[in-house]
């Protein structure tokens, strides 16, 4: 009986823990990350296999990369082949770089649109900064002509008076 309640007291405080841990933004924000990446690969990789591929297939006279091996010993009686399989290798890495390639492209592009966005965002600061200056000096010059306005009216009226 009392390890019943252990274990029920144990599997309590486990899913409590559980809710704990996934209610935190940095799940959230992980969960997100791996569904955007999800999408954004099957997008390199049509990249890489429907244009990239293709082109280089035409530049290297259609050689299909994965046919290419060392046959260390032939296929016998219901034994398969062994073999290296270096144009799968080869293959692979040209994937990769192409791969590689499609992400450096992407990350570059949202780069410049987030300086685009940083240099606008920077570019109202400094126009409010000068609007802000432009309405601190004109206050000050309407300031410093109603102050001396009474200068005036007294040197008005001294002139007056000498006359």
């Amino acid at each position: 009986m009392a390890e019943e309640k252990s274990v029920a007291k144990t599997t309590k405080g486990f899913i409590t823990e559980f809710k704990e841990f996934i209610s935190k933004g940095n799940v959230i924000d992980m969960a997100v990350g791996v569904i955007v990446g999800s999408a954004f690969s099957s997008i390199v990789n049509s990249l890489v296999a429907d244009i990239l591929s293709p082109i280089l297939s035409l530049l290297t006279n259609r050689i299909n990369f994965s046919d290419l091996k060392i046959v260390l010993a032939p296929a016998a009686e219901g034994a398969a082949e062994t073999a290296i399989l270096y144009g799968t290798f080869i293959e692979n890495v040209i994937n990769f770089i192409f791969q590689a390639f499609a992400v450096f492209l992407f990350v570059k592009m949202i780069n410049k649109i987030r300086e685009k966005a940083k240099a606008e965002e920077l570019a109202a600061a400094k126009a409010k900064e000068e609007e802000e200056k432009a309405a601190k000096e004109a206050e000050e010059e309407e300031a410093r002509k109603r102050a001396e306005e009474p200068v005036q009216l007294l040197r008005e009226i001294l002139e007056a008076v000498k006359k």
